[in-house]
């Protein structure tokens, strides 16, 4: 069995290693792989002719591999999008991405805020405990809408314990602020930040919340070893 899954691996040139397949059955693991290749390669010929980069192809995909573990776990809304945030770019650049998993078309791209323990222009550490004002990685669910005191926020339910299952009681949201705005970079060069919050522009913040709210995924990727080697959506 898992010389016949590295050789499908191989074939359909994948990009992941196999950890993610030694379980799966060789029709599941085509059917998987056919729907990631196919919502990359739309993606790609979607924004061919749009004046903005897409995920790197390793990061979408594992944001793929997560919406396709939700997806048969029956736990993501049919029809919601997929949303990727990529924390190893600087927050001077656009770096969250929603994408309708129908399609491929991207939704919305945009700038977005992390947490002020995390690092400056950078986020480079990461951390899972209250009060730390810092980002967590990994994989969450949208909540339900709630008028805060950043107005219209969006909660979150982290789906990997040890790394972000402790979103609900650091009260970690989705919200707008004013120093997510692209007028900050102009005059720090860098974004805001936040108190460990992905943070958007106040004026597109709404429409986002509304396009992702209950039961859509949210998958927040950073260069950090330890999430990379011990993440169990990752290292299944």
């Amino acid at each position: 069995m898992r010389k016949l899954t590295l050789f499908l691996i191989l074939l359909l040139g994948s990009s992941i290693s196999t950890h993610f397949f030694v379980n799966s059955s060789p029709s599941s693991i085509l059917r998987d792989l056919s729907f990631e290749n196919n919502i990359i390669e739309l993606v790609s010929s979607n924004s061919a002719n749009l004046e903005f980069k897409i995920p790197e192809r390793e990061i979408l995909s594992y944001g793929i591999k997560g919406y396709l573990k939700m997806q048969e776990d029956g736990k993501i809304s049919p029809g919601k999008p997929l949303t990727v945030i990529d924390f190893s770019l600087p927050s001077s650049e656009k770096r969250m991405w929603i994408i309708d998993m129908k399609d491929g078309m991207i939704l919305h791209y945009g700038l977005v805020s992390h947490g002020r323990n995390s690092g400056d222009l950078m986020a480079q550490k990461f951390s899972n405990i209250s009060s730390s004002y810092m980002s967590s990685l990994g994989f969450y669910l949208t909540g339900e809408t709630y008028q805060g005191k950043h107005g219209y926020s969006l909660r979150l339910d982290g789906l990997e314990k040890g790394f972000n299952d402790k979103a609900r009681e650091r009260a970690i949201v989705i919200h707008g602020a004013d120093y997510a705005h692209e007028n900050f970079i102009h005059q720090t060069g860098r974004l805001g930040r936040s108190l460990g919050c992905p943070a958007l522009p106040n004026e597109i913040a709404n429409e986002v919340i509304d396009l992702i709210k209950e039961q859509s995924l949210l998958f927040i990727y950073g260069k950090d070893k330890e999430y990379l080697n011990k993440s169990a959506f990752l290292n299944t």
